[in-house]
């Protein structure tokens, strides 16, 4: 009777899957298969012939058994050793997180421990009273000067009561949006026709980066206004103002809603005070935001959640980093620069001061420098000078709890009155984004030294 040894490796690869096999990833090696024997049927065999007998050896069979118990062991160490590899990779990504960000707060940016020059590179850069003589000023020199850099340049128009155009020639003219290619129409042309229009001129104003350049309206006292063209911006310049010179623009220019506001509605606020904080706290909410999106984002990346991450980075509310710009550029004025001026919100050298007292006292997590520019003297006083600083002098008491002008004999024996081109003053108000010697501090800014005319 002819035997058959057939090799069969189904039954010992079966003892080896188990419920585990597959829900996790094992890795299966080879396994040898037992082989059995059996007798098959001969061509001659009859019915009566028994079945063929399997030879079973308990051996052979503990043996496999055995080998596929270590097989499982191994596999399940080697997860353990996974597990413990992804973890470990978590702290590895946390800790160059953690020591990216204490370096950027010790102003290590490079290897060489050398602090980056600040840059408006890839900035937003909100002009605040761009509608006024000054403000109009700063956006133009900011264009021409950084445009090919900046993100964007917005320029806030200030308004009281309702919107106007007032100011918005004085603005056009500034950044050169009229030196296109213009056309208009007779006096007796119909109404579309007499309307000038401009086309841009490449060839002219190739380099006044108009592209960078986007307008809005604000009223200044309403937060909610303020919180909104604040979002995502970088730093702010600011030089609105509720004067014209020292007189409130409610006397100086008839303006009927200033001096509506002033008479029927004194309580709701004034531009120096309330306007700037508003401002001030817009600025702060959208830089704590953008610093919980890095916190995010790093959550993301490490996989812990965005409280963790702070935690775990200790860092403060400013993200400011040692090429960013100055975060806040407040314009004010020198102590002698005008008389005081009585108003129904205040005197006008005490308002100014306490909206530099805001700045200073109120933020501390903002970057900021205080420009108390000399009086403005766009005849007598040419363009184009060397900036000069002073260290700025207290010249304000406390009366009734309000902050009021100081006027002393010292003042007045000294008949000197610090006087400076409003283009130069534009120049400083944007050279102070970038200005290290003179950020965090409060300086008077001037190019002459004349006579006084305010005594």
């Amino acid at each position: 009777m002819m035997k058959l040894i057939i090799p069969l490796a189904a039954a010992a690869l079966a003892s080896t899957l188990t419920a585990d096999a597959f829900t996790q990833p094992t890795q299966i090696a080879r396994i040898s298969a037992r082989p059995f024997l059996y007798t098959s049927l001969s061509a001659t065999s009859d019915e009566n012939e028994p079945l063929p007998e399997f030879d079973d050896d308990e051996a052979e069979v503990k043996k496999d058994s055995e080998e596929a118990d270590k097989f499982l062991q191994k596999a399940e160490q080697l997860r353990e050793q996974i597990r413990q590899m992804e973890s470990q990779i978590g702290d590895d990504r946390r800790a160059r997180y953690v020591e990216q960000v204490e370096n950027d707060n010790n102003n290590n940016d490079d290897d060489d421990d050398t602090p980056k020059k600040k840059s408006l590179k890839g900035k937003r850069v909100l002009i605040l009273g761009a509608n006024g003589r000054l403000g109009s000023m700063i956006t133009r020199y900011l264009l021409r000067t950084h445009g090919s850099e900046i993100k964007e340049a917005v320029a806030a128009v200030h308004f009281v009561g309702q919107a106007t155009t007032r100011g918005y020639g004085r603005l056009s003219y500034e950044v050169g949006a009229e030196d296109g290619v213009g056309t208009i129409g007779s006096a007796w042309s119909s109404e579309d026709e007499r309307n000038a229009s401009f086309e841009f001129d490449p060839e002219t104003m190739g380099g006044y980066h108009l592209n960078k350049l986007r307008i809005v309206e604000v009223e200044l006292l309403d937060p909610v206004q303020v919180q909104t063209i604040t979002e995502d911006v970088d730093a702010i310049i600011y030089c609105a103002t509720d004067f014209d010179g020292n007189r409130p623009k409610a006397v100086a220019s008839l303006n009927a809603a200033f001096l509506f506001r002033a008479i029927a509605n004194p309580t709701k606020g004034r531009v120096e005070i309330e306007g700037l904080r508003n401002c001030l706290e817009g600025l702060t909410a959208t830089l704590s935001n953008q610093r919980w999106k890095e916190q995010r984002r790093m959550a993301n990346y490490v996989g812990e959640s965005a409280a963790e991450v702070a935690a775990a980075s200790n860092t403060s509310t400013s993200t400011k980093k040692s090429s960013d710009p100055t975060q806040f550029v407040l314009v004010s004025t020198c102590p002698d620069a005008f008389g005081n001026f009585e108003t129904p919100f205040g005197e006008f050298n005490g308002m100014k001061r306490q909206g530099e007292k805001i700045v200073l006292d109120e933020f501390p997590s903002l970057s900021y420098s205080v420009l108390q520019m000399g009086k403005f003297d766009d005849n007598f006083v040419q363009e184009g000078q060397e900036l000069q600083f002073a260290d700025a002098e207290e010249d304000t008491v406390v009366v009734d709890g309000m902050i009021c002008a100081a006027r002393t004999e010292e003042n007045v024996q000294k008949a000197e009155q610090k006087r400076i081109n409003r283009r130069d003053a534009a120049r400083a108000a944007v050279d102070a984004l970038l200005n290290e010697d003179i950020e965090g501090k409060k300086v008077q800014v001037y190019t002459k030294v004349g006579v006084t005319d305010i005594w």
